[in-house]
């Protein structure tokens, strides 16, 4: 199991590697808006390629244009570099 990281490891972590993400107490939370509810669907579509591939996978909420995705690691109890590294490649997706 991977070990959870505090809250100043993970702040310094967003910073240092430029994740565009905020810490909400065990959550990253990124917000994203879309053109209309096709293009939030078409970004939720390929965060879910990405949760795949990691076996790792965000809470979703979908509401027209604006998704919010929510990462921890629940089976650790909070979070941990799986967040992280998934967060990275989200924001690749611009």
């Amino acid at each position: 199991m991977p070990d959870v990281l505090d809250g100043d490891a993970v702040d310094a972590a967003l910073a240092d590697r430029g994740i565009a993400w905020s810490r909400e107490g065990s959550d990253l939370v990124k917000v994203v808006r879309r053109t209309g509810f096709a293009g939030a669907l078409e970004f939720v579509n390929q965060v879910g390629a990405l949760a795949e591939t990691a076996d790792h996978h965000p809470d979703i909420d979908i509401r027209w244009d604006t998704v919010t995705l929510r990462l921890s690691t629940h089976s650790a109890g909070g979070l941990t570099d799986k967040d992280l590294s998934l967060a990275a490649e989200v924001d690749e997706l611009g």
